[in-house]
């Protein structure tokens, strides 16, 4: 196995554990949960922010070093559709993650109310990261915009 076989699984891997993440978040979080599921929520909201790293930073390998030609991508407006929509996604995700931390600390059995616009953000993200790998086989199969 090449490196740039690696570099396309660990991209793969890395946006299957963002979306699990995400997912895992968005059941987990009820209207009202204790603080002991609420820095569960944290840290796997933390896991969550760590693998968009991998998958950005492998993206952007496989995109200007070890992927197809840059030309491929640069010719097709598909790729800044994604990469739009994945910063999108990457903005949304402050807000429930600002409210994660500022609410992790305290007692275990102390009650936590989540406010409705968190799952709300919680669950457009996961539509929107639905979108992305649809763009993604369509740029793959030569479909091109712009």
């Amino acid at each position: 196995m090449d490196i740039s076989h690696f570099i396309k699984y660990l991209h793969y891997i890395s946006i299957f554990i963002v979306f699990s993440c995400l997912a895992i978040e968005f059941v987990l979080l009820k209207p009202q949960i204790d603080r002991k599921m609420l820095k569960i929520v944290y840290k796997i909201d933390g896991y969550y922010g760590l693998f968009s790293i991998l998958v950005v930073a492998a993206g952007l390998t496989l995109w200007l070093w070890i992927g197809k030609p840059a030309e491929f991508y640069h010719e097709n407006g598909i790729i800044y559709i994604k990469l739009g929509l994945f910063i999108v996604v990457g903005l949304l995700s402050i807000i429930p993650t600002v409210f994660f931390f500022r609410n992790r600390k305290g007692d275990d059995s102390d009650l936590v109310e989540i406010p409705g616009r968190v799952r709300s953000i919680i669950k457009l993200e996961l539509l929107i990261l639905l979108i992305i790998p649809m763009l993604a086989v369509l740029m793959a199969n030569g479909v091109a915009v712009f």
